[in-house]
C-alpha cells in the first residue's frame, strides 16, 4: 500500500458520486489496556425493579436510557434485567420496520466492528455527535473481539433513544449458528455465567432489517447480491425473522461477495455468492440506483472501491483481531450525495469524548 501523508486527499469521481479519501500513514498497532474495575453485571439484580419501560413517562424512560448509555460507554455492563427491559423495547421498534428502510442524507455510514468497542467510540466522534448526525451499520457488531457485549448494547441503547437516528442492519454474525462458535457465546458465558444474555441478543438479531436505500439512489447492504434477486422489492417480500438460513437469498445478502469474474460464482466462504461487475450494473440499473455500498470484507485502507466505483466496501475495525495492521474507515453521505471516506487508526487505548448531546 503507498503511504501518504494525512494532509494528502485523492478525490475519486463518477458521474453520479465525488468521494474523497484521506490516506494517513500506518503505523504498528498498539495492544489495548485491559479495563479494570468492570461492574459485575450481576451484582445489582436484586436492586433494579422489573418494570416495564412502556409505563414509564417518556421523560423518565429516556433518563433511565442516558444513565445506561453513559455507564456502557464507560465499559460497564447492563444486569440481565436491564438487558431483557433494552431488548423488549428494540424489538417492538425493529419489528416495525420494513426489510428495506428508505432513509436520508446526510449521515455516517459504519461497517464491521466485531466487537471492538474503544473503537465504537471513537467513530461517533469521527463521523458526529448524537442525534445532530444520523448513523447506518451494516452489521457484524459481535464476534473476534473483546467487548461484543458492550457494543451491541450501546447500538440497541442508542437504537431506543433515537430511533430515528440510528439504522441498524444485519450481518452474517448476527446469527445463533455463527456467533455460536466466534466468540459472542463464550463472551456471553464468561460475562454473565449462562446462555440467557446470548439467547436473548440472537432473538433479537432475527428481527433486524436487512438493507437500506439512502435518498433514492444508494444500496446499503451488509454482504451482497443475490441470484435470487433481481429487484429491490423481492427483498422486502423476504421473510426475515428466523436464524440465518445456509442457502437461498436471505443468506446471500448477508454472505455474498463482489469479484472481477462475471455473473453469479461459488464464493470460497461457503456461503452466498460472488457478484461481478456485470451483476452490480444489473442491478443499479434495474432500479435506478447509482452505487452499492456494504461491508463483510476487511482491506488494508480500511475501504475499496470496485466495480467501475460502483461498488465500495467499508471495514470499521482498525488493526483486526490485534493482529492486522490495517485501518478502519466510515463512509460520510452529505445531503447532495457527496461521500468522504473517512479513515482511522485503532483507538490506542485513548480516553474517547462524549459522544452525545444530552
Amino acid at each position: 500500500m503507498n503511504q501518504t501523508t494525512p494532509q494528502t486527499k485523492k478525490k475519486i469521481e463518477n458521474k453520479n458520486l465525488k468521494l474523497k479519501t484521506d490516506l494517513p500513514i500506518l503505523s504498528p498497532p498498539i495492544s489495548k489496556k485491559k479495563i479494570k474495575n468492570r461492574r459485575n453485571p450481576n451484582s445489582s439484580l436484586q436492586k433494579i425493579p422489573q418494570i416495564k419501560l412502556s409505563k414509564i413517562s417518556k421523560n423518565g424512560f429516556e433518563r433511565i436510557l442516558e444513565t445506561q448509555i453513559t455507564e456502557i460507554m464507560q465499559f460497564g455492563l447492563l444486569n440481565e434485567t436491564e438487558l431483557i427491559q433494552l431488548c423488549e423495547k428494540a424489538k417492538e421498534i425493529f419489528m416495525k420496520e420494513t426489510n428495506v428502510l428508505n432513509i436520508e442524507s446526510p449521515l455516517t455510514v459504519v461497517g464491521d466492528l466485531h466487537g471492538q468497542f474503544d473503537d465504537l467510540l471513537q467513530i461517533f466522534n469521527k463521523g458526529g455527535f448524537l442525534p445532530d448526525t444520523k448513523y447506518l451499520f451494516l452489521g457484524d457488531y459481535i464476534d473476534r473481539g473483546s467487548y461484543s457485549i458492550e457494543t451491541i448494547s450501546l447500538l440497541i441503547a442508542l437504537k431506543v433513544r433515537y430511533p430515528d437516528h440510528i439504522t441498524i442492519l444485519r450481518g452474517n454474525h448476527e446469527s445463533k449458528q455463527t456467533s455460536r462458535f466466534y466468540g459472542f457465546y463464550d463472551e456471553c458465558l464468561k460475562k454473565y455465567g449462562n446462555m440467557r444474555v446470548w439467547n436473548l441478543f440472537t432473538d433479537l438479531f432475527d428481527s433486524f432489517p436487512l438493507a437500506a436505500i439512502i435518498s433514492n439512489k444508494i444500496f446499503a447492504i451488509h454482504g451482497g447480491l443475490s441470484p435470487d434477486i433481481s429487484k429491490v422489492d423481492q427483498i422486502q417480500k423476504i421473510f426475515r425473522f428466523i436464524d440465518i438460513p445456509f442457502t437461498g437469498p436471505l443468506c446471500d445478502l448477508v454472505w455474498s461477495d463482489p469479484d472481477e469474474r462475471t455473473g453469479f460464482n461459488e464464493n470460497q466462504r461457503g456461503a452466498g455468492f460472488t457478484f461481478g461487475p456485470n451483476i452490480t450494473t444489473r442491478f443499479l440499473k434495474t432500479n435506478k440506483l447509482n452505487l452499492i455500498v456494504r461491508a463483510h470484507q476487511l482491506f488494508e485502507k480500511g475501504y475499496n472501491l470496485t466495480h467501475s466505483e460502483k461498488c465500495v466496501t467499508i471495514f470499521s475495525a482498525p488493526n483486526y483481531c490485534g493482529t492486522i495492521f490495517n485501518l478502519g474507515s466510515i463512509m460520510k453521505i452529505e445531503s447532495q450525495l457527496e461521500t468522504e471516506i473517512v479513515q482511522f487508526e485503532e483507538n490506542k487505548g485513548k480516553n474517547p469524548k462524549p459522544i452525545i448531546k444530552w
